[in-house]
């Protein structure tokens, strides 16, 4: 497809324009989506080990069955994007419809960056076409993954960036890392970056 360079991202010559949002309402819930209990992110969720493949034993079809207990930490202060008060996401992208759990601000390498997770082994198609929309629309580069499998269990993940060419380097130059130790949110903070991924790109600085 022919692209064409807009400031400093390459997109497709049809732009897309469905990154156009109307404010959600104050406080979306979180039931009956379950997409962060059912493992594509990590956490320790009283003595069980949630993780990509491991599901919470209190995730079920429709929500959580102790929601009104859920422990505070991650269950009540791990807010994704589609959640957070006035979210620009749109009705569709909530996580467990859109195949992506989205954080909009996250501190990367002394910038601010989205991430997005996906719900399953990769995001899809028009859910990542939103985000890239959405990306140009705010000038914020874009970190998403993809996972990776080996006989049937997910074993890491990918990570690739959309944004200045220098910014998508940085990010291959990353390269693969265990899924356990990216995607945590049980550090009690709304994030998706554990230290040990931050000790790993303070590493990756100094080589």
């Amino acid at each position: 497809m022919e692209c064409a360079r807009v400031g400093w991202y390459e997109i497709g010559a049809k732009d897309m324009t469905s990154a156009s949002w109307t404010p959600a309402p104050p406080q979306r819930q979180c039931q009956p989506c379950t997409a962060c209990c059912d493992g594509w992110v990590y956490a320790q969720i009283n003595e069980f080990i949630v993780k990509a493949g491991h599901p919470c034993p209190h995730s079920k079809n429709h929500g959580c069955d102790i929601y009104a207990q859920r422990p505070k930490v991650p269950c009540q202060t791990f807010v994704c994007a589609w959640r957070v008060e006035r979210s620009p996401l749109p009705d569709w992208m909530r996580p467990d419809e859109s195949g992506a759990i989205v954080l909009l601000s996250v501190p990367w390498e002394g910038d601010l960056v989205m991430s997005a997770v996906p719900v399953g082994a990769e995001i899809p198609p028009h859910t990542l076409d939103w985000l890239m929309a959405y990306a140009r629309n705010h000038q914020r580069p874009l970190i998403y993954f993809q996972r990776l499998m080996d006989k049937g269990e997910f074993t890491g993940l990918k990570r690739l960036g959309y944004g200045p060419p220098a910014f998508r380097k940085k990010v291959e130059k990353m390269g693969l890392k265990d899924q356990d130790a990216i995607l945590n949110m049980s550090g009690g903070k709304t994030t998706i970056w554990a230290a040990s991924d931050e000790l790993q790109n303070k590493s990756d600085e100094n080589r």
